[in-house]
């Protein structure tokens, strides 16, 4: 499979079928779908010790790599995490179709009534890296918004994410649907990736997950359009209205509950009048927690903490590594972002609403929140069920990507042989 006149065919082959099945799956029924969702959410519980036997072999695979403690976590799978497969499954499953709904309709007065309604997209292709639950969203979402996917998943992963898809396939055939409407890549030929993203005749849309080699390489690559999910450098801005125990949880959470995910706090910006308490607070507790905490020259005399360097403001560390400086208030808060950040997600702890609205209003990033923590950066968190990534282009889909954004409209126009004068 290593050969590219091989990878070519093969993955010519896989377009072909998927084109095929999203032709029929633009008109299966909700109920159809839904039953689909629901059996491979049976399966991946039913051969969740099959998911994790071939996940230790990742795991293997990923530390003979040299990944970092925190791509390891992404990667692992634990009886908890394939509980929140099947949940997220069973969530996409229980969401009301998107396809046919009508987003508007009105009657124009040539006696002419149209319609806007929902529809697939076609073909997704999904290239994506370590973590082994995107297969099952990835999945979940495509079938659900009527479109066939094709799953090009990271060779760390590779074990994991073929169980995983195989589970998807049951819940299709169960329902006699055609088992090309999920297809994973069958190999870690990298020639894989560079044939996706030209295949035009048969993808419709790419979406890449994954860190920013990865995407930088799908926007420059593919002739196919993409849903930019870029790396996410997500800032907290500390104001100096913020409250005190809010900032610290807030805070806290945002950086060390998970840190290998794209919503995980990157930068701390710090309000110059607050340094001395509240800053300092919120130091401590992350130094004590084991965060390696680089920072300005205000910063740098907080004991513990390392001086910080160019390199260091902008940076995705997916670690327990964070940048923090001092900024004069909300604007030179919003000029660093602007400069550093990546339109992901940001966010404000503060407790003056109009320090609060100056700043989700003069930034224009995908997701911006307001004494929250930045890990609720998810497609779950936000109602979706799952998401496919996080768009931070301005196009079409912005945000946590779920079904309903996986699709396109069309016009239905009625009338009653009416012509035009």
């Amino acid at each position: 499979m290593k050969d590219g006149a091989d990878v070519h065919e093969i993955m010519k082959e896989i377009g072909a079928k998927a084109k095929a099945a999203a032709a029929e799956l633009a008109f299966a029924t909700a109920e159809t779908k839904t039953a689909a969702l629901n059996a491979a959410a049976d399966a991946v519980w039913a051969r969740r010790t099959e998911i994790l036997t071939a996940n230790a072999k990742d795991m293997e695979f990923g530390r003979d790599k040299g990944l970092s403690p925190a791509m390891l976590d992404r990667l692992e799978l634990t009886e908890d995490r394939i509980q929140s497969i099947v949940d997220g499954l069973r969530a996409v499953a229980a969401q009301d179709d998107p396809v046919g709904e009508v987003l508007t309709e009105w009657d124009q007065p040539s006696g002419l009534h149209i319609k806007r309604v929902r529809t697939p997209l076609g073909v997704v292709g999904v290239i994506y890296e370590s973590r082994p639950n995107v297969t099952a969203d990835a999945g979940a979402l495509c079938l659900k918004a009527g479109n066939a996917v094709i799953l090009r998943g990271g060779s760390e992963s590779f074990h994991s994410s073929g169980v995983i898809h195989s589970c998807l396939v049951d819940g299709l055939e169960s329902v006699g649907l055609p088992n090309a409407a999920i297809q994973r890549v069958p190999t870690r030929d990298r020639a894989a990736v560079s044939e996706m993203l030209t295949m035009t005749d048969t993808i419709d849309v790419i979406v890449p997950r994954g860190g920013k080699g990865l995407v930088g390489l799908v926007q420059r690559e593919a002739r196919v359009p993409v849903f930019a999910h870029l790396e996410g450098i997500v800032h907290i801005y500390i104001d100096k209205a913020a409250d005190p125990e809010k900032a610290l949880k807030v805070v806290m959470n945002a950086k060390t509950r998970r840190t290998g995910i794209c919503g995980a706090a990157e930068c701390l910006l710090i309000h110059e009048d607050i340094v001395d308490t509240i800053g300092q607070g919120v130091i401590r507790a992350l130094i004590d927690a084991g965060v390696e905490i680089r920072g300005d020259d205000t910063l740098a005399q907080i004991d513990g903490v390392i001086p910080a360097t160019d390199d260091d403001w902008g940076q995705e560390y997916l670690d327990m590594i964070m940048a923090a400086r001092t900024v004069a208030g909300v604007d030179d808060a919003i000029d660093h972002i602007r400069t550093y950040g990546s339109d992901h997600t940001d966010c404000v702890i503060t407790e003056d609403e109009e320090t609060a609205t100056r700043f989700m209003t003069r930034l224009d990033s995908a997701i911006l929140m307001w004494n929250a923590s930045t890990q609720f950066a998810d497609g779950g968190e936000f109602g979706m069920g799952a998401e496919i990534g996080i768009a931070t282009g301005k196009m079409h889909a912005r945000g946590p990507v779920g079904a309903a954004q996986l699709t396109s409209f069309k016009y239905l126009v009625k009338g009653d042989g009416t012509v035009r004068s």
